[in-house]
């Protein structure tokens, strides 16, 4: 049984398929400005201007998109949410805290401490106030075990296990960094710790569990995939951009974009957070730990 999102984006209302198409056309649009341009390698780490080419970073997540495609669950889990009004109005405000911390932080320089200030203040201090004025509107609902446990549990391990092996090995693999070599274990072991917690952790359960469940709700599943994605990447420039705007939307929205709209689909099919959170903190720390071998 389709669930109701499928349903109602079946029929394609104007905010929804206006959505999703100027998403997508942003993404492809950057693609092909970068592509005229010759500007075609993309950085993938904050901590040096490494790139690497942009299609380097799209194999694995279509890679990942056609296998949930494949092995997507029979149903897809239900995740709590708000009623009527209460569902539209964090939905909203939840939007609006993404679109600042992304516009705050570019307006900042990127730098710390307060790229860790903003990110603490406006994707979590701000949704957890939102929650606890709103909690009266919040309606939780169970999950559905038309699937067996097993295979809902499980089933993401084919995508995540081919996302890896082709982001870090063979000729598409990301470079590795040497920054465990510049540190001390102990300042390596807190450094791995903090920034799982701050970024995998907190920005998965901000722009998935949270925002992108929301939009769901209201836009339907691809929609809300792609409005999260373009969101979670538009943040990126504050700490990766070089100065020249379009430039760096256009990086952000090829690289971490399209790897949103694998993290967004991998969060949508099985509504769990153990196989979005492995890829995010791959994504940081995978390069550190391929160079200690």
């Amino acid at each position: 049984m389709r669930n109701k999102m499928s349903r109602r984006f079946l029929h394609h209302p104007p905010l929804e398929l206006g959505i999703l198409v100027t998403g997508l056309a942003l993404i492809a649009g950057s693609a092909l400005w970068l592509a005229l341009n010759g500007d075609t390698g993309i950085r993938y780490s904050a901590d040096h201007t490494g790139t690497v080419p942009m299609w380097h970073r799209w194999i694995p997540a279509l890679a990942g998109l056609v296998l949930i495609r494949l092995l997507q669950p029979k149903t897809t889990p239900v995740v709590g949410v708000p009623t009527g009004r209460g569902l539209h109005l964090q939905a909203i405000v939840l939007l609006a805290s993404a679109v600042l911390f992304a516009v705050t932080l570019w307006l900042s320089g990127g730098g710390e401490p307060i790229h860790t200030l903003l990110k603490l203040s406006f994707l979590l201090a701000v949704p957890a106030l939102l929650f606890w004025l709103s909690r009266r509107n919040f309606t939780r609902q169970g999950h559905i075990h038309e699937d067996p446990a097993a295979w809902r549990h499980y089933g993401p391990i084919v995508p995540v296990v081919a996302w890896l092996t082709l982001t870090y090995t063979g000729p598409l693999a990301v470079p590795p960094s040497n920054y465990a070599a510049t540190v001390d274990p102990v300042t390596l072991l807190v450094t791995f710790a903090v920034v799982f917690v701050v970024n995998s952790l907190l920005e998965e359960v901000f722009y998935r569990r949270w925002l992108q469940t929301r939009w769901e709700h209201i836009l339907g599943r691809w929609p809300a995939i792609v409005l999260a994605s373009l969101l979670w990447a538009a943040w990126h420039v504050g700490i990766q951009g070089t100065g020249h705007l379009p430039a760096d939307l256009a990086s952000v929205f090829v690289n971490q974009g399209v790897q949103g709209l694998f993290l967004g689909y991998l969060w949508s099919r099985y509504r769990l957070m153990w196989p979005i959170l492995v890829v995010h903190a791959a994504m940081n720390a995978a390069p550190i730990l391929l160079g200690m071998l």
